[in-house]
């Protein structure tokens, strides 16, 4: 894709956050809840429908003149990361750590893609940087992309400043690629401590960890991929996988097997929407 391309989707796509922002102040978002400690969550490890475009999910049409805008939304400081949503029915979400990597990512988006379904992306700053343009897809296919970090580190053994480095950095690279500063954060490990949670909600940033590890990081086979994701469905889980920090051969065709399964099951996997206060 070329630079201009680019620059161009961005522009479409920043024009049309006006009208997001609108719907977000008057409260119409989908409410999201946290349960348990943050020492409950497992540490992770080390790391085909046409696409639509962007118009299709994230650009509204703007009619009339709208109210002045308003103040800048906080977010809520935190003392543990959300694991569950809140929706209706039988509510999932599908999360994907540490990329984008170009041999995994596009084969996961055009899964996704061939059953009409959102996940979220957590992705890293430096490999983002180098990816730019899968980004660009996932606004344009309505993924949410969130912030892990520039380089996954562990963050407990950080100084509050390279904390801060690594978020925002990120977030920079994001909002270049993907049109948006994220909304979501989520700590390499799950090793949260005071200063991610202060420094997230400093950046506008919610803390979402996971309810379901699939494990994939340890390459477990493909077969058990499908068992741990089957086996923890369940109204308002979050399912952990990795699209990229090794060999992601088996996430991705774990995900054509259960994704489907769910479906049939009467699972509706879609994304979280920022519940500001």
């Amino acid at each position: 894709m070329k630079k201009d391309q680019l620059l161009t989707r961005r522009r479409l796509l920043i024009a049309g956050t006006g009208a997001v922002g609108a719907a977000a102040t008057a409260g119409v978002l989908t409410a999201v809840t946290g349960e348990g400690p943050a020492g409950s969550v497992p540490a992770a490890g080390a790391q085909p429908r046409r696409p639509r475009s962007a118009s299709a999910y994230r650009l509204q049409p703007l009619t009339g003149y709208g109210p002045p805008q308003a103040a800048p939304r906080r977010t809520l400081v935190r003392r543990e990361p959300l694991l569950r949503v809140s929706g209706r029915g039988r509510t999932m979400v599908l999360t994907f750590d540490d990329g984008p990597d170009p041999r995994y990512t596009p084969a996961i988006l055009d899964t996704l893609a061939e059953y009409d379904v959102r996940a979220m992306f957590f992705v890293c700053g430096e490999m983002a940087a180098d990816h730019k343009v899968l980004l660009a897809r996932m606004a344009d296919e309505g993924h949410v992309v969130g912030n892990h970090t520039w380089s996954h580190p562990l963050l407990t053994r950080l100084t509050r400043r390279q904390i801060r480095s690594q978020m925002e950095r990120t977030c920079d690279v994001i909002e270049e690629a993907y049109g948006e500063r994220p909304e979501w954060f989520r700590a390499p490990y799950g090793a949260w401590n005071r200063a991610a949670f202060q420094l997230g909600a400093e950046l506008g940033m919610e803390p979402l960890a996971w309810t379901v590890d699939t494990l994939d990081w340890s390459t477990p086979g493909t077969r058990s991929i499908v068992d741990r994701v089957e086996n923890g469905a369940a109204p308002g889980v979050v399912v952990l996988s990795h699209d990229a920090g090794g060999d992601r051969s088996q996430s991705v065709r774990a995900l054509r097997r259960y994704l489907p399964e769910l479906l049939d099951s009467g699972y509706h996997v879609t994304v979280p929407r920022r519940d500001y206060a």
